[in-house]
């Protein structure tokens, strides 16, 4: 395996492509008990049109998230309780983007990543089963819908976009998930199930060799070709203001503000556009910001008010959330100082100590095992390396930022999503 080193965050990792096109990738953590392998997918709850051999295939909304919860059987039963007498903890989650498997143990490691590579590799389903899991997903789904801080992001993204399959929620609707049957994951697994479209991250003091040997006996020798994906056609930026408006049981109004923001135009750009959008909201409104002080001061927010940046394939987002008597207040605050930075300029002595404070946020993540491994893995199916991230923040300078705030704070970009108290509460 080829060993990396990245003295900038201290770390160092094995990686090797295996003839199937699988990434395996280790970061050894001598001397910690805690082991951690994490597999990934490159295929999340967006990727509902492809097209495989040359035929389109439009799949029910839901489906990427169905398919992680059917993967844990197999012919011979459901491998968590097999997990468990191993002394491991396994989990898996659908992202928009990304299908993850993972599990964390101190004993039989081998063991456990043998069971890890076996199920995600042994696709099982019968039609029964998938009637069976139906009914589960559903309640899932209904308690989705009856949470207001899934339905605030929910209904932001719904009014932001027009096109891109990421206005749909990840599991899909109780309509959608009708539509499918154990032909529709069979499709599904076969379109992006591959090992040259997934990734294997190990963090412990395991040997990586042990992990590649592994990946090798256990996984498809060869892989498929891949779906291509497609997202529809590109969303314009701009059109807005975007407003929408939803009642539900809530002490406090809750809102989400968002500005739409170029998607990122190739690799290099993926990861400095986020590390540029953070850094360009915690300037604007976070914490140490003028803004987020007179906000406090004039009740507009409370501590739970968070800032951030989204960004997935052919959709990015500038975001704030949180609790407020008067969101459209909050808005306009936001609007109006994102002009006065742009036209008198910040300090950059404070911008220096936000890159600071945002680096060393970075490096401390490196402390967990499961950060490492989703970031990793995130990062390589957008063909960026993240362990490179200190050099990155050095390319961004406060003329950078400024400039992203001008172009995408914008009442013509902006969406605001609320979940209000019924009428007379």
């Amino acid at each position: 395996m080829r060993e990396l080193h990245y003295p900038q965050v201290f770390e160092r990792m094995y990686e090797q492509v295996l003839d199937n096109g699988l990434m395996v990738r280790v970061i050894p953590k001598p001397g910690f008990s805690r082991k951690y392998a994490f597999l990934a997918v490159d295929y999340g709850s967006m990727d509902t049109h492809y097209s495989l051999g040359g035929t389109s295939f439009r799949s029910p909304d839901g489906v990427a998230h169905y398919l992680e919860h059917k993967m844990f059987d197999m012919p011979r039963g459901n491998v968590m309780q097999e997990f468990a007498a191993r002394g491991a903890n396994p989990n898996a989650f659908t992202s928009y983007s990304m299908t993850a498997y993972y599990f964390d143990c101190t004993d039989d490691f081998d063991d456990n990543l043998r069971l890890l590579l076996d199920y995600v590799s042994t696709p099982y389903y019968t039609q029964e089963s998938v009637e069976k899991e139906r009914g589960i997903i559903a309640q899932e789904i209904k308690m989705y819908e009856d949470s207001p801080s899934s339905q605030v992001y929910e209904q932001l993204f719904a009014a932001m976009y027009r096109h891109h399959p990421v206005r749909v929620p990840i599991a899909g609707t109780v309509e959608s998930i009708a539509e499918i049957s154990a032909r529709t994951l069979e499709e599904c697994y076969h379109a992006f199930y591959t090992p040259g479209n997934m990734c294997l991250c190990v963090v412990g003091d395991v040997d990586p060799e042990l992990v590649l040997r592994r990946a090798e006996e256990i996984l498809p020798r060869q892989s498929r070709p891949a779906a291509l994906r497609d997202y529809g056609p590109a969303e314009t930026l701009g059109g807005g203001p975007r407003r929408v408006s939803r009642e539900m049981e809530v002490s406090m109004p809750m809102f989400m503000l968002g500005f739409q923001c170029p998607p990122a135009s190739g690799p290099a750009e993926v990861m400095r556009g986020e590390m540029l959008g953070d850094l360009a909201a915690e300037l604007l409104m976070g914490e140490a910001s003028p803004l987020y002080a007179a906000l406090y001061e004039r009740g507009l927010i409370d501590a739970g008010f968070s800032v951030g940046y989204e960004g997935m394939r052919g959709v990015s987002l500038l975001v704030a959330s949180g609790d407020s008597r008067d969101p459209e207040a909050v808005s306009a605050a936001i609007l109006d100082e994102c002009a006065r930075l742009t036209r008198e300029g910040a300090d950059e002595a404070l911008f220096r100590r936000l890159k600071r404070s945002a680096l060393g946020r970075r490096l401390r993540d490196l402390d967990s095992f499961e950060s490492i491994c989703f970031r990793q893995c995130s990062y390589y199916f957008d063909r960026a390396e993240y362990f490179t991230f200190p050099s990155v923040y050095e390319t961004i300078s406060l003329e950078d930022t400024l400039a992203f705030l001008r172009d995408n704070v914008t009442e013509c970009r902006s969406g605001l999503s609320v979940i209000a108290a019924p009428e007379g509460e």
